[in-house]
């Protein structure tokens, strides 16, 4: 397992592009930010005051002696101490309901546009890795806006704020503070864009090791059939050691960063005090006045101290916004157009295949279609037969534009299904695939899942259809029972028939029929293809069957080889004409065919 979606150094983002793309998601909640700045402003200006009431403290209560100064600037430091814990209050009140508020954005409008990208986006991309980066990374971010930008704004504030008042006490103090600001600054930069690079590393692995998990756990009944827990133990372990050596390698750098940036301030703090010492000792200064700049220059030690850490954090999340940011910018091949045609109101559903081409974007040199020629006329059935590979699942593919052709052009009534909007196109067609297609949920959510707003007796009515409402009323609650990831609960003929279900509530005019009775005991078979039968009548159907049987009484049978249509006909026209289908047949039926 490789990680798929890794941008060159080229296509790194930059600082500038990631905080504009960041903007779109805080822009429509500008009140809460206004809010949360005010409040922040406010603390941060109330946490400077408080020191001043010390300074006051000392001198006049320590120093001079005053009962009643010291007792009114007691009550002072208190009222400051209450309006610093309401403000406090809002701030951390505001700012956590705007991460929580973004992130959530974020991840509805990751989802939106992957739900929308084209089926083969997901042939080079693994599904874990998409989940990680909708799951961690936003995670991820949710911490950075909710929490540590908070943090570090507030400590960039009070680092100037404490630095103005450095200058206010004394000048000449301030200076040595100056001095060792360019000494904390470079660390920062520097160790910051290491850390950036490493903790975008550090994503990438561990949604590989989320992948494995995930792969691992849909395939369990395979890994535990062939004996491969330990193997696939093995794998995982060194999955998930590789991420623990690039996050290794990151919190060394962030360490390095906190050690130096820590040593530096207060080593200054240390020149400082002892200057001011000196200063005291010499009556150039009071203590209140020492004891206020000391006060200060933790302040802003502490701030420059914080917000070291805290870059740490916001480099994670822009490794993981520029994640993120991938997602979103990812282009879908199958786009609707500019100005969408429309199907008329007196729509048949006649399919054109006019010498359609077409390869795989994974397999660009392999061509899956060779210039393929087919009519389906309206209401027809259709099947397509022929060896694996032949090209048949393709044009259902083609049919339902999961992809365009790279030559020649697929019509729907005459019109090509480019010049349709996707959602038009698809609103008319229902499939029923090979392997069944459930989601978790009860039984009646999935047969519901191609129309929300049926009622439950319309429900019923295609489970019955199909043949699947005698095994569903004997499940524990009916309709309304759990079914577990992907249907675990049942049985392969079981979510066939759902499945059947969900494409006869959905009464489409054209019907893709992929295998849809592979999975059955031969008379759950016979009784759904009775069902279908039904189905088709007046439907255009296209109908894929490895097993000639099912497919015989179809008006037309349509072979395929390599990708080539090379015959078409009636059974009992292709045994005389076409060599491949005759040897299928004698393959299947022996001497009866």
């Amino acid at each position: 397992m490789t990680e798929s979606i890794e941008p060159s150094a080229a296509k790194r983002r930059s600082s500038s592009r990631l905080l504009a793309s960041t903007s779109v998601f805080l822009k429509p909640y500008l009140k809460q930010i206004i809010i949360a700045s005010v409040a922040l402003v406010f603390t941060a200006a109330l946490t400077l005051g408080l020191v001043q009431y010390v300074r006051l403290i000392v001198d006049r209560g320590f120093v001079e002696g005053s009962t009643e100064s010291l007792n009114t600037a007691i009550l002072g430091f208190l009222i400051v101490a209450v309006l610093q814990a309401i403000g406090t209050f809002a701030r951390f009140y505001w700012v956590s309901w705007l991460g929580e508020r973004v992130t959530a954005d974020i991840r509805k409008a990751v989802y939106k546009h992957i739900i929308n990208l084209h089926p083969g986006y997901f042939e080079d991309n693994l599904s874990g890795e998409i989940q990680s980066r909708i799951t961690t990374d936003t995670t991820l971010i949710q911490s950075v806006i909710g929490s540590s930008a908070s943090i570090a704004l507030r400590n960039l504030l009070m680092m100037i704020g404490g630095t103005l008042f450095l200058f206010i006490t004394n000048p000449k103090l301030t200076s040595v503070v100056l001095l060792c600001i360019p000494l904390v600054i470079g660390p920062i930069m520097f160790f910051g864009r290491k850390v950036r690079r490493l903790s975008r590393d550090s994503q990438d692995e561990i949604a590989n090791v989320g992948a494995y998990v995930g792969e691992s756990i849909q395939q369990i009944k395979t890994v535990q059939a062939y004996n491969q827990q330990t193997h696939n133990d093995g794998v995982f372990s060194r999955y998930v050691e590789t991420a623990f050596d690039v996050a290794k390698d990151r919190i060394l750098m962030r360490s390095v960063l906190i050690t130096v940036v820590m040593t530096l301030v207060f080593a200054a703090l240390a020149v400082m005090i002892w200057v001011g010492g000196q200063d005291v000792i010499n009556g150039r200064m009071s203590a209140g006045e020492l004891t206020a700049f000391v006060a200060y220059a933790v302040i802003v030690a502490t701030a420059v101290g914080a917000i070291s850490q805290v870059i740490s954090e916001l480099q994670r999340a822009a490794g993981a916004m520029e994640r993120l940011i991938e997602l979103l910018e990812a282009e879908s091949l199958i786009q609707a157009p500019a100005v969408p045609a429309k199907l008329v109101d007196t729509f048949t559903g006649q399919l054109d295949f006019k010498s359609v081409s077409f390869a795989y974007p994974s397999r660009p040199d392999t061509l899956a279609l060779n210039e393929v020629t087919l009519t389906v006329r309206p209401g027809e059935s259709l099947a397509l037969v022929g060896p694996s590979g032949a090209g048949k699942s393709t044009l259902l593919d083609l049919v339902l534009r999961f992809y365009d052709p790279i030559s020649g052009h697929l019509t729907l009534d005459g019109i090509d299904v480019r010049d349709l909007t996707p959602k038009e196109l698809r609103s008319h067609i229902a499939i029923v695939s090979q392997q069944p297609a459930l989601f978790t949920g009860s039984v009646i959510d999935n047969i519901r899942f191609g129309r929300p707003d049926a009622s439950l007796d319309e429900v019923r009515a295609a489970a019955e259809s199909a043949f699947a409402s005698e095994f569903i009323e004997l499940l524990p609650q009916g309709y309304d029972s759990f079914l577990g990831e992907a249907g675990v609960r049942l049985s392969g003929g079981q979510r066939q028939r759902l499945a059947i279900a969900r494409a006869i509530l959905n009464d489409p005019e054209i019907l893709l029929l992929d295998e849809a009775t592979s999975a059955l005991d031969a008379e759950s078979e016979r009784k759904v293809q009775i069902a279908l039968e039904k189905l088709m009548k007046g439907r255009t159907s296209l109908v894929i069957a490895h097993r000639l049987a099912t497919v015989m009484n179809v008006d037309r049978i349509a072979v395929l080889e390599n990708g080539r249509l090379i015959a078409t006909g009636t059974h009992g026209t292709l045994l005389k004409d076409c060599e491949l289908y005759a040897n299928l047949a004698k393959l299947q039926f022996g001497g009866d065919a």
